[in-house]
């Protein structure tokens, strides 16, 4: 539901007399219980009527209580055969077919691959650092051994890259928190550039120092849809896609769960038990009687 609409809802509700939270509760409480919303669009009616008071008419709308919440469905994630990845990947080529190589091999998230930075991938270890994954964690997955040779020739072309930016008088990437303080000169050091830079160079707003970012996520995303469409599959797969793929042929070749939530960094295993529905065949593992007939 656009939030014009949520906006013109609540003027007719006649909110704008009101200081209190006590009708945007009760209006937020119809649109679960009555309009039957996703959580998703009650958080937009709740996000657009606290812009309303806040931001346009300088009011404080007080505490929003008694709300009924919408809940939010629970969904099995998408997962693809081993077949089905395979087909993908052989339409991808060059950067984005090793992007879609670690999402599936290592179990990363898409901005997870795009903000590595070279120093991240070890080699010799055969291992990948992924720095501030969700909740602001590090975490430490393989390194595809599939992948390793075609990535060692993708960095180094982007060293190539790096060193004539270097010659042009490149001001170096964006660093994580104050590290660009701590360290001045760290910006232009090799191992803090991005893995999979983007193909341009920017201008900083503020310094108006000369910058290179990371690839767009939708580079990877619109080269995925196109793999998926073009091989065939009905699926909605996606980028993320690779990512449950991973996790369920990982428990498909029975590793332990607890060593799949540590590549995947989920916080609590039960995150990660949802994956074990595929292997289930079904009814929870039951043969069903129409087998035997």
């Amino acid at each position: 539901m656009p939030i014009i609409r949520l906006i013109d809802t609540v003027l007719a509700l006649d909110l704008l007399f009101s200081a209190e939270g006590s009708r945007a509760g009760h209006f937020l409480s119809s649109l679960a219980s009555d309009r039957r919303v996703s959580a998703s669009t009650q958080n937009q009616a709740l996000n657009a009527i606290l812009f309303l008071f806040r931001d346009v008419l300088g009011k404080e709308i007080g505490y929003v209580n008694g709300v009924v919440r919408a809940k939010r469905p629970k969904r099995l994630p998408v997962v693809l055969a081993k077949e089905e990845v395979r087909l993908i990947l052989a339409r991808l080529r060059g950067t984005e077919w090793i992007m879609a190589m670690l999402l599936y091999g290592a179990g990363l998230r898409l901005m997870e691959c795009l903000r590595l930075r070279v120093k991240d991938i070890d080699f010799r270890g055969n291992e990948i650092c992924v720095r501030a994954g969700t909740g602001d964690k590090d975490r430490v997955t393989m390194l595809p051994a599939a992948v390793k040779e075609p990535l060692r020739r993708h960095l180094d072309q982007v060293k190539q890259q790096y060193e004539a930016d270097v010659g042009k008088g490149y001001d170096g990437v964006s660093l994580p928190h104050a590290l660009a303080r701590k360290y001045p000169n760290a910006a232009k050091e090799w191992g803090w550039q991005w893995v999979f830079p983007a193909s341009k160079l920017y201008q900083d707003r503020q310094s108006g120092e000369q910058k290179r970012h990371h690839l767009h996520e939708s580079v990877l995303q619109r080269a995925v849809k196109e793999a998926v469409r073009e091989a065939g599959i009905a699926k909605p797969a996606s980028c993320h896609t690779f990512r449950h793929s991973f996790a369920t042929h990982l428990l498909e070749d029975r590793y332990d769960i607890r060593t799949i939530q540590e590549l995947l960094g989920h916080k609590d295993v039960s995150t990660t038990m949802i994956y074990t529905h595929v292997l289930n065949r079904g009814g929870h593992g039951v043969d069903s009687p129409a087998d035997r007939l």
